[in-house]
């Protein structure tokens, strides 16, 4: 479970450093909500993006990584977290960043929709 841990936060690292070469700005990590945990909120000009960090031994197992339960949950911590972190005219949306060694970050715009 220890080495777990310590891959997700390598994994989450990373995402933020990808995202941030990218032009986003970090505004907070691992945040905790009654409805779920969003690895990443992101922000780019008016678009806040809440993030999920998926980190797999193999880039074969990157396909797996999600699950239309899991984006969900994001989803229903995202919406709790709204007021928090966007304003009015801002844009919203759920992303998804895949980690596996020896590959570049994928990065999965606007994941859910719901």
């Amino acid at each position: 479970m220890l080495a777990v841990r310590l891959r997700e936060g390598r994994g989450e690292r990373l995402a933020g450093w990808w995202l941030r070469l990218k032009g986003w700005s970090i505004l907070d990590r691992r945040v905790r909500t009654p409805a779920g945990e969003v690895d990443i909120v992101a922000r780019k000009g008016t678009l806040v993006a809440f993030v999920e960090v998926k980190t797999r031994a193999t880039a074969a197992e990157l396909d797996f990584a999600i699950d239309e339960r899991r984006l969900a949950r994001v989803a229903a911590a995202a919406e709790f977290l709204m007021p928090r972190y966007a304003g009015p005219g801002d844009d919203i949306r759920v992303d998804v960043i895949l980690l596996a060694p020896g590959t570049r970050p994928r990065h999965i715009e606007n994941a859910w929709i719901g």
